[in-house]
């Protein structure tokens, strides 16, 4: 089984939802707000992919955050900003699949998840 981490009102989420059932992959939400972010997970995703990555800068939350926060982003300082902050993460990842995804191209969806 996949699971989707994000938040359940994203569109992008929905979006990534919807093509999974619709290509008969099961998947299971877990919605930072609704199921929480801790230490362990931010520690894992950012194991998983590059912080450049990682961090969704064309967020509100990443526009309203002071220079100081934005500029000391080791890998440390990421994940604890990231935990206070998990809408600064971008959406979809989705895990449980042959390699981890990040974000939501149906092209690449169907290359890793179906093989094709």
């Amino acid at each position: 089984m996949l699971t989707v981490y994000g938040i359940k009102n994203c569109d992008t989420v929905k979006k990534t939802l919807k093509w999974l059932a619709d290509n008969g992959l099961e998947a299971q939400l877990h919605d930072y707000r609704q199921d929480g972010l801790d230490a362990a997970l931010v520690a894992k995703l950012t194991a998983l992919f590059p912080l450049e990555s990682l961090i969704n800068k064309r967020s509100t939350t990443w526009r309203n955050l002071d220079d100081a926060s934005k500029t000391a982003l080791s890998t440390d300082a990421a994940g604890k900003l990231l935990q206070a902050n998990p809408t600064l993460i971008k959406r979809p990842i989705v895990l449980g699949g042959a390699e981890p995804l990040l974000g939501f191209d149906a092209a690449h969806y169907t290359r890793v998840l179906k093989g094709a």
